[in-house]
């Protein structure tokens, strides 16, 4: 009995983040319970169908849509849809993100091989996937089978990936980066060592977090450090991309500072396979009158 409330308030404690402490609560019994059978759930998804790939377009300013990023969902038979930041955790801890992620690579290379356009996909990588030493042939697997050409592919990692074992990471980086793969910083600016990990790695592209995007109109340390980080890319000559962009104020102040590329609910929610290329028929015929 101990033993399960010392385990419900740990798992509380690390859904709070860093430098949380909770103590035991009667509730966390039941959302550890939930946890647990979501997480049993989630072993069986991917045999029963029912995980699936949505596309959300990326957009150079001025020039449409340059690619897209594959973001993964859950449609669970009595839960319904499920987000990725409720289940991914979950896959992390339990070591199933290796499966899944390799299931993600393949099924993302295998769609965006039959695009209209051979424009360029983005899929995540969880750190977890380098502990498994398998990564570098699960992506030329999926390259293999699918006939996608790698410099189609960017890998978008997060800063946690250089927190353990960065010699050996870096080394599989820099075997991705040799297959004419693109390597990108996801979340930009969000951690604590973001700066010393660009001169570790020559990344092609850096992401601006939507958590900097989302106030660029109201604060002005937003739009700093969005001008910031736009400043870096063009002095490195590293391509900027900003997520989460919602309104036409956010977009304006983007270009303002320079930023070279967009996503976000303003342009398109992440779509179904099956909505491609009719997304890019929108997007084409958008452009045609621009111009």
């Amino acid at each position: 009995m101990l033993q399960g409330n010392a385990d419900a308030a740990l798992y509380r404690t690390k859904a709070d983040g860093r430098g949380s402490v909770r103590f035991f609560e009667a509730d966390m019994h039941r959302r550890l319970r939930d946890r647990r059978a979501l997480q049993r759930d989630l072993q069986s998804a991917m045999e029963r169908g029912e995980l699936a790939i949505h596309y959300q377009p990326q957009s150079r300013l001025g020039n449409g849509v340059v690619g897209f990023e594959a973001l993964v969902r859950w449609h669970h038979p009595s839960r319904g849809l499920i987000a990725p930041n409720s289940f991914i955790p979950l896959a992390e801890e339990s070591g199933l993100i290796i499966s899944i992620g390799e299931w993600i690579l393949r099924e993302t290379c295998r769609e965006a091989a039959s695009w209209p356009r051979p424009l360029q996909i983005a899929v995540n990588l969880s750190p977890v996937q380098f502990r498994s030493r398998n990564l570098v042939q699960a992506v030329i697997s999926a390259l293999a089978h699918s006939g996608l050409s790698p410099l189609r592919l960017e890998l978008e990692i997060t800063e946690s990936v250089f927190l353990a074992e960065t010699e050996a990471n870096l080394a599989i980086l820099h075997q991705l980066r040799e297959l004419g793969i693109s390597i990108s910083m996801d979340d930009f600016g969000t951690g604590y060592s973001s700066l010393s990990y660009l001169r570790s790695f020559p990344f092609d592209k850096i992401k601006i977090d939507r958590s900097f995007v989302k106030d660029l109109a109201e604060r002005s340390d937003c739009v700093a450090i969005v001008r910031a980080i736009s400043g870096l890319g063009r002095s490195l000559n590293i391509t900027t991309i900003a997520e989460g962009v919602e309104t036409i104020d956010q977009l304006d102040w983007l270009r303002a500072e320079g930023c070279n590329e967009v996503q976000g609910f303003l342009f398109s929610p992440a779509k179904p396979a099956s909505e491609v290329a009719q997304l890019l028929t929108r997007f084409g015929t958008r452009a045609s009158r621009a111009a």
